[in-house]
């Protein structure tokens, strides 16, 4: 009778040690402040178990893991990050993971104006601390694929490309997640282009095809555009003298092509500043540059590819600060609309 008496005794014992156990682990961890956790895309549910108790929202992943199946749950864990609360009941917990109540990614936002150059967007980053310039240029001058990113592919390998992805950075206002690499940076820009050159008129393809330009010269024609108009009614009227001059086989003789090679753009070129060996230099070179000389809006890559037709062959910018242009079709008539501009400046 001893005997079964201690044999139970020792079995009561141990059964309620098991349910001690149990109880006082599954309870709820003490009150603490609000911690966000992060469920993984893809992590299962012992794995979501196991941060839960890294993170002191629980006492014991072990139990915690045999409670899920219990209960046949943890298969509708959304992925996320949750702001959970030490002290929560594990069926809170659940119906939070369950009901994917995720707070927002912490974000950076920044803006590249339209027609900055590769350079100004580094700059710009990297005054922002947003990126490292050095593994930022380094990046861009690579030669790779980008993942699925179409529009890059139509860069030439050309050794004369002052920067290989000027004019594939769109100029625009991004969101991205805080902790962004360089890498991510450049292909969201990147991918960007992607986007817009589809909401460009349907067979515009057709159209660089028939004028026999490839993406990477209409990239270029949107560059000079972009660099030098600033009234967007005079976006496709500049584009047409551009045409106009590489049909008759002028030199495009374009300010902004000069301004891309220096170090520091100046207010006023020199007759010295125009006299620089570059393939750039469309003083001296005849046809495009070897690629654009800055990161061109959709409105001027529009324009580029929809070029006005005029018999103009010149444009000067008036100085009365208007920032538009006088236009003309012959070179006499050209030196009058200086003499114009001069008489006018502020």
């Amino acid at each position: 009778m001893w005997v079964v008496i201690s044999l139970l005794s020792i079995m009561l014992i141990g059964a309620g040690s098991v349910f001690l156990y149990i109880w006082i682990g599954l309870k709820p961890t003490s009150a603490g402040e609000v911690k966000e956790i992060e469920v993984k895309k893809g992590s299962s549910a012992f794995t979501v178990a196991d941060v839960l108790e890294e993170q002191g929202i629980i006492k014991n992943s072990f139990l915690f893991k045999y409670y899920l199946k219990l209960k046949k749950e943890g298969s509708r864990f959304q992925a996320g990050i949750y702001e959970l609360k030490p002290g929560m009941k594990n069926d809170e917990i659940i119906a939070k993971l369950n009901s994917g109540e995720t707070v927002a990614e912490k974000m950076i936002k920044f803006t590249i104006p339209e027609g900055f150059t590769l350079l100004q967007i580094a700059d710009k980053l990297s005054q922002d601390k947003l990126i490292d310039k050095n593994v930022f240029m380094e990046l861009a001058e690579k030669q790779t694929t980008w993942g699925d990113a179409e529009a890059v592919r139509s860069i030439p390998e050309d050794a004369k490309l002052h920067h290989r992805l000027e004019g594939y950075l769109f100029p625009e206002t991004y969101e991205l997640k805080v902790g962004s690499t360089e890498a991510d940076i450049l292909q969201r820009m990147i991918t960007e282009l992607d986007k817009k050159l589809a909401q460009l008129p349907e067979g515009w393809e057709d159209v660089l095809a028939e004028r026999k330009l490839t993406l990477h010269q209409l990239l270029t024609i949107a560059s000079l555009v972009e660099r030098e108009v600033v009234v967007k009614e005079e976006r496709a009227v500049v584009s047409g003298i551009i045409k106009n001059r590489l049909d008759k086989g002028m030199p495009l003789q374009i300010d902004a092509t000069v301004q891309y090679l220096l170090d520091k753009p100046k207010e006023r070129l020199m007759e010295k500043d125009l006299q620089v060996e570059s393939p750039y230099n469309t003083y001296k070179v005849k046809g495009l540059p070897p690629g654009p000389i800055a990161n061109p809006s959709l409105a001027s890559i529009q324009a580029a590819l929809y070029p006005e037709k005029t018999d103009y062959y010149y444009y000067v910018t008036k100085k009365d600060g208007s920032q538009t242009h006088l236009f003309a079709v012959t070179y006499k008539e050209h030196l009058r609309n200086i003499e114009k501009s001069n008489k006018t400046a502020k």
